[in-house]
């Protein structure tokens, strides 16, 4: 790899091998101002060692396939990881103590793990998101703002498809839904959620939010938002069709987090859509 110009940004992939890893690693080269400075796997990975252009079925890139994160680091400005829940606390750590931002895409951290991202996010700046995909983040403006306008005499109901490797559920994606059509309603999230609903439930409850996970085949994921009330029905629904789609927004999110303060961000943030 040739070395990276002022202007450009060198990120470091953990979980390089990985579905998402791999998909990071193919479309970095699409994204202007962004060079692959590292490709990290987990000890004793089959990967360690190899080209990680040659893993993501592009050729060789020049990186190979480390599990020593800090030593990538030292020479990148960011982080990105869509690894697994458990590596979080130490992604992050690692890159409070060499002051690189952090993108981080991995969902259903435990309340330990996400106290170990917001430390760090007071050292560093961190880009934290369930869905990075830039039409999903446009997606999360249009329910808060449909259920704001729409109001409590529409029904809310928030259904998301994944793969069946997916490991928590709901999404991550299907959560923030919730709590973006919670806000815009003015509500708690947390007092109106119903997860899934099974035997005499009675009447749905005015004002209840409905989140329902399904799990099956190769589905990258999809989301779809129901408004329904008596009458009529509005559905505002997402579909990824490959994780390019999430890909590109981390890549985008790493460019942009490197010139930002020490904090916690968002997408929202990222794309200037809570300003």
């Amino acid at each position: 790899m040739t070395a990276a110009a002022p202007s450009q940004t060198r990120v470091v992939i953990t979980g390089a091998a990985g579905r998402m890893g791999q998909a990071l690693v193919r479309c970095v080269r699409r994204v202007d101002g962004i060079v692959l400075g590292g490709a990290v796997e987990t000890v004793g990975h089959a990967a360690l060692g190899r080209d990680v252009g040659a893993v993501a079925g592009i050729g060789e890139v020049g990186v190979k396939v480390t599990d020593d994160l800090r030593a990538a680091l030292a020479g990148a400005d960011a982080v990105i990881d869509f690894s697994v829940r458990e590596a979080a606390p130490g992604t992050v750590r690692a890159a409070a103590e060499l002051r690189r931002a952090c993108v981080l895409g991995t969902t259903g951290l435990n309340d330990g793990e996400r106290a170990a991202v917001l430390h760090a996010a007071q050292i560093v700046p961190i880009v934290w998101a369930p869905n990075m995909s830039l039409a999903v983040n446009l997606l999360f403006a249009l329910v808060e703002k449909a259920a704001g306008v729409l109001g409590p005499d529409y029904d809310i109901e928030i259904v998301e498809l994944h793969h069946r490797f997916k490991k928590d559920a709901p999404s991550g994606t299907a959560l923030r839904l919730g709590e973006k059509a919670a806000a815009g309603r003015g509500q708690a999230f947390a007092s109106v959620a119903n997860y899934g609903r099974e035997g005499q439930v009675g009447e749905r409850p005015r004002g209840q939010i409905g989140i329902h996970a399904v799990r099956g085949g190769d589905a990258v994921g999809d989301h779809t938002v129901l408004f329904a009330t008596e009458g009529e029905r509005l559905e505002l629904t997402h579909r990824a069709t490959s994780r390019e789609a999430f890909a590109m927004g981390a890549l985008h999110a790493a460019r942009w987090v490197v010139s930002q303060r020490p904090r916690l961000y968002d997408m929202q943030d990222v794309l200037g859509l809570d300003r």
